[in-house]
């Protein structure tokens, strides 16, 4: 039943937040950067944060969570406010690294660090080491989160398939309070989107998937790889197109359209026709997840599967 209701809490709130935007002319603007062509309302994501945090407090007074990981994402409170501010008055990259830096460390405290690093033939057990590559995981997901949502329904469909994952791997309810509080915002965003997320609703879902990850694999360390895997679809796009810039010696904080669902929509894919792409290959990734006992066979099985996918829209759209 709290489902249901946290579901419902979701789609009203989208709505109410979506008129009151056209009200007050909160819309996202065209530009450069920009994969719509319409101005569209944002702030959407607020209804995901409000529905996300009121699951968790209930998870937390029900017995239904652990405490460390309550705690670590309870915290992210402040990554959601802080997107919410920046949605509104555009603050500063270097505040926002600062805030970002900060919430992180506090998140990855709580959960007790990273304990280790297995690459399968050897493990980075130093502890100066492995949070350091923790923090670089947060900040980077909280980031590339947010460089990744452009169209509709491609965030939001994203974290849905993590959810349902997450659900059918580990049992947590906690990833069933992750779905219910994105699909009633999808209902409005995913074709033809009413309102767009904004950085209030995707940087704090970047922080949460990687809390998830470092939670993870404390408990076993191939749990890394796993969720590697199954976020790769974003990942591997923001670190090539990265890795694809900076080679070409461009300013990496300038505006750009590179990413590879910005260049399939350059080439006439339908948003939607884009967004179902992603999910297609999502339940491939998630399949050599599920079926394939060992994980170093379906990480390396879904990086060839990104590149010849990669591959696949450099012959449509060439990186430039």
């Amino acid at each position: 039943m709290i489902y249901i209701v946290l579901f419902l809490i979701s789609f009203v709130l989208t709505y109410f937040i979506k008129e009151y935007a056209i009200k007050k002319s909160l819309v996202a603007t065209v530009n450069e950067r920009s994969s719509h062509t319409v101005p569209t309302p944002h702030g959407g994501g607020i209804a995901v944060a409000i529905t996300w945090f009121v699951g968790l407090i209930y998870l937390y007074l029900n017995n239904q969570i652990d405490s460390a990981l309550f705690f670590a994402l309870i915290i992210g409170v402040v990554i959601a406010v802080v997107g919410l501010i920046d949605d509104i008055v555009e603050l500063s990259p270097r505040l926002r690294i600062v805030v970002f830096t900060g919430v992180s460390l506090i998140g990855i405290f709580l959960i007790g660090g990273l304990d280790s690093i297995d690459f399968g033939i050897f493990t980075i057990e130093n502890q100066i080491l492995t949070n350091i590559f923790a923090l670089l995981l947060v900040l980077w997901y909280i980031n590339l989160t947010n460089f990744i949502d452009g169209i509709n329904g491609y965030v939001g469909s994203e974290f849905v398939f993590l959810g349902l994952a997450g659900l059918a791997l580990f049992g947590a309810p906690v990833f069933t309070i992750l779905i219910v509080s994105i699909l009633g915002f999808l209902l409005w965003n995913y074709n033809k989107a009413k309102i767009f997320m904004g950085d209030v609703g995707s940087t704090l879902l970047g922080y949460n998937i990687a809390i998830f990850t470092i939670y993870y694999t404390n408990q076993e360390a191939s749990n890394l790889w796993i969720w590697a895997t199954l976020f790769g679809v974003f990942w591997f796009d923001a670190t090539y197109t990265l890795i694809r810039r900076k080679l070409n010696g461009e300013k990496l904080s300038q505006a750009h359209k590179k990413h590879a669902y910005q260049r399939l929509t350059q080439v006439g894919w339908s948003h939607m026709k884009v967004t179902n792409y992603a999910i297609g290959l999502n339940l491939i990734i998630f399949s050599l997840v599920y079926f394939t006992q060992n994980i170093a066979i379906s990480f390396l099985l879904t990086m060839v599967l990104l590149s010849l996918s990669i591959k696949f829209i450099e012959l449509k759209k060439p990186f430039k």
